[in-house]
């Protein structure tokens, strides 16, 4: 039997436009990592009164082990972008989760206060850094019209830690010790470096440099979209710290039942990372607009529902979609950040962990200026609404001026990259298109 030379065209540009060969472990092994840094970010916070009392310090003192994680994020992500600009992805990948690996590790170890903090820092400087690399690398490998899709599922490792992570990492601080959690986050690590090691794409050294990745502060489109993050975000950090105390004061359930409340937040997370990523993809801005105003009704609406647990759980839902935005942003930054494409990415998590800081201290200062606990609600839709209006100058911007993506050009070095995996087909371009 013979074959047409039609048809065999037809088949062809039938297999190239199919996705990548391992895509879809390469974003599993990409996410995985966000995975181990979800469950240690959020988990470190319930694990609190356990290491606290293991090191003989109070409560609030042991707090500071989470600042310094969310400090060492904000300082590392754009040091190590701007100093891993000569390096590959893939390298740099491997490196930060060994130093990530390592650093939960030494917090396990830690014998006393002094070194929690010095390990809970050194755990937080690759977090961004990798983030934006991971998020880099999954953009490169699918259709430009994907790529918020791509950043969304790779985004997913954060947020179903807060559906799986969490829960495992508190059951198993209970049952053997909070030792053994941090324990738990290193192992992830390291099945993160093997599966990075396996599946990521051998791309070559970076192109850019350390100079070349300072000018994308000299962007005010950069700096505009990092404000929508910082200001934006912070509102569901503002509820979600608070939450737990909200649900027992105001709600009057039982603490068994807390978890369920914090599973929910995840699964709306987590959905909003699957779903709204393919309406970005179309009108990225606009989308981006959308879930800011979607925040702040729902952050209004919290002070109304938490009087009740069925309407609270359905809010919360909402509050937690409302982390789509990030991957949102992450895009928006690929758009407008130049040839500093790594700066920019990582820059989106020290953006995340500003909102962390600033949401949780405004929501603090309403509830001790006597406004109650559900005033986080309101206070978080005041910034989400002042990260609307910060929307309204960048939206306006990308309206007056068309904006030329370059996060292909600045990741033209995994043209040349050979297949994801090994594949007899390399010498087929139809059948490999990555190759």
């Amino acid at each position: 039997m013979t074959t047409s030379p039609q048809a065999t065209s037809r088949r062809a540009r039938s297999t190239s436009a199919s996705a990548p060969p391992h895509l879809a472990i390469v974003l599993f092994s990409l996410a995985m990592g966000g995975f181990a840094i979800g469950t240690t970010e959020f988990a470190s916070m319930s694990l609190l009164p356990f290491f606290a009392a293991d090191l003989g310090i109070d409560e609030p003192t042991a707090g500071h082990a989470i600042s310094a994680y969310a400090l060492g994020v904000v300082l590392g992500a754009p040091l190590i972008a701007v100093l891993g600009a000569r390096f590959a992805r893939r390298t740099q990948l491997l490196a930060l989760m060994a130093v990530f690996a390592l650093g939960n590790a030494l917090t396990a170890l830690a014998p006393g206060y002094g070194a929690m903090i010095a390990a809970r820092f050194l755990s937080g400087l690759p977090h961004g850094a990798y983030f934006g690399i991971a998020a880099l690398v999954a953009a490169s490998l699918v259709p430009q019209h994907r790529r918020s899709q791509a950043v969304g599922q790779v985004m997913l490792g954060l947020t179903s830690a807060t559906i799986i992570g969490v829960p495992l990492a508190n059951l198993i601080g209970q049952a053997v010790g909070w030792r053994a959690s941090f324990g738990l986050v290193s192992m992830l690590a390291l099945l993160t470096i093997v599966l990075c090691a396996l599946f990521a794409p051998r791309d070559q050294a970076g192109r850019s440099d350390p100079l070349r990745e300072l000018g994308a502060l000299r962007s005010g489109r950069v700096w505009i979209t990092l404000a929508i993050g910082a200001i934006g975000f912070g509102g569901m950090f503002a509820v979600y710290t608070y939450l737990a105390t909200t649900l027992i004061e105001v709600t009057k359930v039982s603490t068994a039942v807390i978890p369920f409340f914090l599973a929910v937040f995840g699964i709306g997370a987590t959905l909003g990372n699957l779903l709204v990523p393919r309406f970005a993809d179309r009108a990225l801005m606009p989308t981006a607009g959308i879930i800011l105003l979607f925040a702040a009704v729902a952050l209004l609406l919290f002070p109304v529902a938490a009087g009740n647990p069925w309407l609270l759980a359905a809010d919360i839902f909402a509050i937690g979609a409302s982390v789509s935005l990030g991957a949102i942003l992450q895009t928006r930054l690929m758009d407008v950040a130049g040839e500093a494409q790594a700066l920019a990415a990582a820059l989106n998590h020290s953006a995340f962990n500003t909102a962390n800081a600033l949401g949780p201290f405004l929501g603090g200062l309403a509830i001790r200026e006597g406004l109650g606990w559900t005033s986080t609600g309101p206070v978080g839709a005041a910034l989400a609404l002042l990260g609307f209006l910060i929307w309204i100058v960048a939206w306006r911007d990308s309206r007056s001026a068309s904006i030329a993506p370059a996060w292909r050009s600045d990741t033209a070095s995994l043209a040349n990259a050979p297949p994801l995996a090994p594949d007899n087909s390399r010498s087929d371009p139809a059948r490999n298109p990555v190759g």
